[in-house]
Protein backbone atom coordinates (compact mmCIF):
# COMPACT_ATOMS: atom_id res chain seq x y z
CA UNK A 1 0.00 0.00 0.00
CA UNK A 2 1.43 3.18 -1.12
CA UNK A 3 1.76 6.25 1.50
CA UNK A 4 -1.46 8.04 -0.01
CA UNK A 5 -3.46 5.39 0.62
CA UNK A 6 -2.04 4.89 4.11
CA UNK A 7 -2.67 8.71 4.53
CA UNK A 8 -6.00 8.35 3.36
CA UNK A 9 -6.91 5.20 5.75
CA UNK A 10 -5.29 6.79 8.77
CA UNK A 11 -7.35 9.61 8.60
CA UNK A 12 -10.65 7.74 8.03
CA UNK A 13 -9.56 5.92 11.29
CA UNK A 14 -9.87 9.45 12.93
CA UNK A 15 -13.13 10.60 12.15
CA UNK A 16 -14.16 9.37 15.78
CA UNK A 17 -12.88 12.75 16.67
CA UNK A 18 -15.89 14.17 15.24
CA UNK A 19 -17.96 12.99 18.03
CA UNK A 20 -16.56 16.37 20.02
CA UNK A 21 -17.79 19.02 17.54
CA UNK A 22 -21.04 16.96 17.47
CA UNK A 23 -24.40 16.69 19.60
CA UNK A 24 -22.91 14.15 21.63
CA UNK A 25 -21.37 14.46 25.20
CA UNK A 26 -17.28 14.62 24.86
CA UNK A 27 -15.39 11.55 25.00
CA UNK A 28 -13.22 11.22 28.51
CA UNK A 29 -9.34 10.06 28.11
CA UNK A 30 -8.77 7.43 30.26
CA UNK A 31 -4.36 6.27 30.66
CA UNK A 32 -2.63 2.91 31.45
CA UNK A 33 0.64 2.79 32.22
CA UNK A 34 2.04 -0.26 33.45
CA UNK A 35 2.55 -4.33 32.49
CA UNK A 36 1.51 -4.95 28.93
CA UNK A 37 -2.75 -5.53 29.81
CA UNK A 38 -4.60 -3.60 26.91
CA UNK A 39 -5.73 -5.38 23.69
CA UNK A 40 -5.18 -3.27 20.73
CA UNK A 41 -7.88 -4.58 20.19
CA UNK A 42 -8.39 -8.04 20.93
CA UNK A 43 -5.18 -9.44 21.90
CA UNK A 44 -1.56 -8.05 23.21
CA UNK A 45 0.17 -5.96 20.86
CA UNK A 46 1.91 -8.36 18.67
CA UNK A 47 3.70 -8.71 14.89
CA UNK A 48 3.72 -11.25 12.30
CA UNK A 49 6.62 -12.65 10.97
CA UNK A 50 7.40 -15.49 8.44
CA UNK A 51 7.24 -18.93 10.20
CA UNK A 52 10.40 -20.66 9.32
CA UNK A 53 9.10 -23.86 10.66
CA UNK A 54 5.47 -23.24 8.09
CA UNK A 55 7.10 -21.83 4.74
CA UNK A 56 4.37 -19.40 3.25
CA UNK A 57 3.12 -18.94 7.12
CA UNK A 58 3.13 -16.00 9.28
CA UNK A 59 3.29 -16.09 12.74
CA UNK A 60 2.12 -13.78 16.09
CA UNK A 61 5.27 -12.65 18.51
CA UNK A 62 4.50 -10.11 21.22
CA UNK A 63 5.78 -6.73 20.01
CA UNK A 64 8.63 -5.49 22.08
CA UNK A 65 9.06 -2.02 20.66
CA UNK A 66 5.45 -0.53 18.83
CA UNK A 67 2.90 1.84 18.50
CA UNK A 68 -0.37 1.07 17.81
CA UNK A 69 -3.42 2.90 16.82
CA UNK A 70 -6.69 1.17 17.44
CA UNK A 71 -9.37 2.89 15.34
CA UNK A 72 -13.05 2.52 16.97
CA UNK A 73 -13.98 -1.10 16.35
CA UNK A 74 -17.99 -1.52 14.88
CA UNK A 75 -20.11 -3.54 12.67
CA UNK A 76 -23.45 -3.95 11.34
CA UNK A 77 -25.82 -6.41 11.68
CA UNK A 78 -28.85 -7.15 10.66
CA UNK A 79 -28.89 -3.43 9.29
CA UNK A 80 -28.16 -1.64 13.01
CA UNK A 81 -24.89 -0.60 13.99
CA UNK A 82 -23.38 -2.42 16.55
CA UNK A 83 -20.21 -1.34 18.66
CA UNK A 84 -17.25 -3.50 19.76
CA UNK A 85 -14.24 -1.45 20.75
CA UNK A 86 -13.09 1.86 21.63
CA UNK A 87 -11.02 3.63 19.90
CA UNK A 88 -7.33 3.92 21.32
CA UNK A 89 -3.26 4.62 21.39
CA UNK A 90 -1.23 2.41 22.67
CA UNK A 91 2.50 2.68 22.84
CA UNK A 92 4.64 -0.83 24.47
CA UNK A 93 8.58 -0.57 25.35
CA UNK A 94 9.04 -4.26 26.40
CA UNK A 95 6.68 -5.70 28.40
CA UNK A 96 5.40 -2.05 29.38
CA UNK A 97 2.39 -0.81 27.88
CA UNK A 98 1.45 2.94 27.84
CA UNK A 99 -2.15 3.06 26.36
CA UNK A 100 -4.54 6.10 25.70
CA UNK A 101 -8.09 5.17 25.49
CA UNK A 102 -11.03 7.59 24.18
CA UNK A 103 -13.76 6.77 26.34
CA UNK A 104 -17.66 7.78 26.13
CA UNK A 105 -20.37 7.52 28.65
CA UNK A 106 -22.26 4.78 28.54
CA UNK A 107 -20.44 3.59 25.13
CA UNK A 108 -22.71 0.97 23.07
CA UNK A 109 -25.81 3.41 23.04
CA UNK A 110 -23.48 6.14 22.48
CA UNK A 111 -21.49 4.61 20.07
CA UNK A 112 -24.48 3.45 18.49
CA UNK A 113 -26.31 6.45 18.10
CA UNK A 114 -23.13 8.14 16.85
CA UNK A 115 -22.34 5.94 13.65
CA UNK A 116 -26.38 6.48 12.94
CA UNK A 117 -26.08 9.77 13.38
CA UNK A 118 -22.66 10.72 11.26
CA UNK A 119 -24.02 7.98 8.20
CA UNK A 120 -27.76 7.98 8.26
CA UNK A 121 -28.95 11.69 8.59
CA UNK A 122 -28.82 14.49 7.14
CA UNK A 123 -30.78 18.00 7.88
CA UNK A 124 -29.75 20.50 10.97
CA UNK A 125 -28.66 19.16 14.13
CA UNK A 126 -32.11 19.33 16.08
CA UNK A 127 -33.54 17.50 12.33
CA UNK A 128 -30.89 15.05 12.53
CA UNK A 129 -31.26 13.92 16.26
CA UNK A 130 -35.06 13.19 15.75
CA UNK A 131 -34.65 11.34 12.94
CA UNK A 132 -32.25 9.11 15.08
CA UNK A 133 -34.69 9.47 18.03
CA UNK A 134 -37.40 8.10 15.47
CA UNK A 135 -35.40 5.69 13.62
CA UNK A 136 -32.74 4.18 15.90
CA UNK A 137 -34.61 4.66 19.47
CA UNK A 138 -32.19 3.99 22.59
CA UNK A 139 -34.66 3.53 25.01
CA UNK A 140 -34.49 0.35 27.00
CA UNK A 141 -36.15 -0.64 29.81
CA UNK A 142 -35.05 -3.00 32.59
CA UNK A 143 -37.26 -5.22 34.84
CA UNK A 144 -35.98 -6.03 38.19
CA UNK A 145 -35.95 -8.84 40.87
CA UNK A 146 -38.25 -6.85 43.21
CA UNK A 147 -40.94 -6.55 40.33
CA UNK A 148 -40.23 -2.97 39.71
CA UNK A 149 -38.98 -1.86 36.35
CA UNK A 150 -36.82 1.22 34.90
CA UNK A 151 -36.99 2.92 31.73
CA UNK A 152 -34.71 5.03 30.46
CA UNK A 153 -33.79 6.66 26.76
CA UNK A 154 -30.03 7.08 26.37
CA UNK A 155 -30.00 9.78 24.30
CA UNK A 156 -31.01 11.91 27.57
CA UNK A 157 -27.64 10.77 28.96
CA UNK A 158 -25.40 10.61 25.36
CA UNK A 159 -26.51 14.00 24.22
CA UNK A 160 -25.31 17.36 25.43
CA UNK A 161 -27.85 19.76 27.39
CA UNK A 162 -28.63 22.02 24.48
CA UNK A 163 -29.80 19.23 22.51
CA UNK A 164 -32.10 17.32 25.04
Amino acid sequence: MNLRNRIKYFIKDLEFLKAYSSPFKPLKLKFYCGKIALGTPYFYPRRWVKDSNKPGYLKAIPKKIGFDFVSLGWKTKYDDYRFEWSPMISFVFFKWQIAVTFVAPHLDHYWESWLYYTRETEGTTAERIAQCRKEAPQTWTSHHADGTKETIDYYNLILKDKWL
